[in-house]
């Protein structure tokens, strides 16, 4: 009955893959698109909804064409190669794109006309002398591009009134010194006009924003390919009673890989600064994934590993139906509605997380002036990874749904006081991120485990089916709407949004009265062994 921890080691190296991927996607991607090529909120929202569309689409797919697989390289191992072969590759090419599209900014006057001036380190930003100074050259420019004919008189007067006059307007008021609410909202108005600039440069020249587009569509294309049959592989490989142990090994290596992500961006002296080319992340990040995958394929023989497992399984009587449920019975009136209710939860936890995920390298170095706002990230994962098997043990000893309360309460409490945090407090917001960090893996160890606890025998498929529709559905939507709600409100609206969406999972789970897993008669379910 022991768990092979080295075998379990290296199946789950691809889950490091997975998180390293998603973790620099997450923190290059929405800048890349709002600073270097000038999407607002709302459109950069909808470029990073792609990948849940697309895994709604295709997770389904390629798992079950996985399930009906014969290769001789077992069923999943397949597409775990090309996947990932594919997105690495994909992944460093946008690289190419990237650089072009820097080198374009800085032919311009947008970095050292502009950027450098208004956040030049040796000038004091809350005097409202500075931005003074900073609106009289972008006024400057905004009438000699006018001028000659780069913009229409709707562009000009759309930037006057959105832009120019609501920073007038807040300069205008009070004392000689902007309040700290003031210079978020004055700093957010100016980070709109260089997204403006960028967007005017895309727009009369989308040729590398639309290569940008292509290879980044086949990099997620790429990763749907293989997420769930990697998923797949470590049940497939693992005796049922081991497969809790197994997934705190798999969720390990991939928050490992996540912070392995961010040391490589922040090591690539990528900051604030918003016109820096991340070429070197791209780079590395694409090749420690095929090495990874080197590694995967020289240690790791599905077919052999798959025989192991069912003669494990016949030794131990194991099955993989549950002996005590009846898998055609439906479920009672009660299940059904804890079920439902989970469900609603799972969308609305998503609703909030992936909003805050999506958009998160955006605020940090803009609202609260963070020079490297990789540094909360990496010291509050370190912490939590550290932490991940006492979370465990808190868990079986709380119980699944004490646990996600305790959980989503630490989600709503952190996310609510972020918008309260002064600038560029690095140790503050690490420890809040690290907060939040407890709460989203007390969350994630017992949300999943919970909707397919009240499966029905075979049908555990559907559950997991059931529980990736509702966090994809979540993940679809939530970017274009706080991306709506920024537009329209300033980045400052995103925390208090996802607090929100956070309490209202709270209500639901409160709710939920089924999930919590049955106790097991081990001398039955194991009475040919004993």
């Amino acid at each position: 009955m022991k768990l092979n921890y080295k075998t379990t080691f290296y199946v789950g190296l691809i889950f490091f893959s997975i998180s390293m991927f998603w973790q620099a996607y997450d923190m290059l991607i929405a800048k890349t698109l709002i600073d270097k090529f000038g999407l607002n909120q709302f459109e950069s929202g909808i470029v990073m909804a792609f990948d849940n569309i697309m895994a709604v689409i295709l997770l389904p797919l390629f798992g079950a064409l996985s399930d009906k697989s014969t290769h001789k390289l077992g069923r999943r191992t397949p597409y775990i190669i090309i996947g990932t072969l594919v997105a690495a590759v994909a992944f460093m090419m946008l690289a190419f794109a990237d650089y072009r599209q820097t080198e374009k900014i800085e032919a311009t006057d947008i970095i050292e006309s502009h950027y450098d001036i208004a956040f030049d380190d040796d000038v004091d930003i809350t005097l409202k002398a500075h931005w003074y100074m900073v609106i009289d050259i972008m006024e400057t420019e905004r009438d000699q591009t006018y001028a000659q004919g780069l913009i229409s008189t709707s562009e000009f007067d759309e930037w006057e009134s959105t832009i120019y006059q609501p920073i007038s307007d807040i300069l205008a008021a009070g004392s000689q010194e902007l309040s700290v609410s003031d210079q978020t909202k004055v700093r957010d108005l100016y980070y709109q006009y260089l997204s403006l600039r960028a967007w005017e440069l895309t727009k009369n020249d989308p040729e590398v924003f639309y290569t940008f587009l292509a290879i980044l569509f086949v990099a997620l294309v790429s990763m749907a390919i293989y997420r769930t049959p990697a998923i797949a592989l470590m049940p497939d490989v693992t005796i049922k009673p081991n497969r809790t142990k197994a997934n705190a090994i798999v969720t390990f290596l991939g928050a490992i890989g996540g912070v392995f992500s961010v040391f490589v961006i922040l090591f690539s002296g990528l900051n604030k600064h918003a016109y820096h080319n991340h070429v070197s992340v791209y780079i590395v990040i694409g090749s420690i994934m095929i090495i990874t995958l080197g590694i995967f394929l020289w240690k790791v023989k599905e077919p052999l590993l798959v025989k192991d497992k069912e003669a494990r399984e016949a030794a131990y009587n194991i099955k993989e139906t549950d002996p005590y449920e009846n898998p055609k019975k439906a479920l009672n009136k009660e299940k059904r509605l804890s079920l439902y209710l989970l469900l609603t939860t799972v969308f609305l936890l998503f609703f909030g997380y992936n909003a805050v995920m999506s958009k998160i390298a955006d605020y940090l170095p803009k609202v609260l002036n963070m020079e490297f706002y990789q540094l909360p990230f990496i010291i509050a994962q370190g912490v939590v990874i550290a932490m991940i098997l006492p979370i465990g043990i808190l868990s079986l000893k709380m119980g699944r749904k004490k646990s996600m309360l305790l959980g989503i309460f630490l989600l709503m409490i952190s996310m609510g006081v972020i918008v309260f945090i002064e600038q560029n407090q690095i140790i503050l917001t690490a420890g809040i991120i690290m907060i939040a960090g407890f709460g989203w893996t007390l969350t994630g160890v017992n949300i999943y485990p919970m909707v397919v606890e009240l499966s029905r025998g075979r049908n555990v498929g559907t559950y997991t089916g059931y529980y990736y529709a509702a966090s994809m559905g979540a993940q679809i939507f939530t970017p274009i709407l706080s991306g709506i709600l920024m537009d329209r409100y300033g980045r400052i609206i995103l925390f208090p949004y996802a607090t929100i969406f956070m309490a209202l999972a709270l209500a639901t789970m409160l709710l939920v009265k089924h999930g919590d897993p049955q106790k097991i008669d081990f001398k039955k379910f194991f009475k040919k062994k004993v």
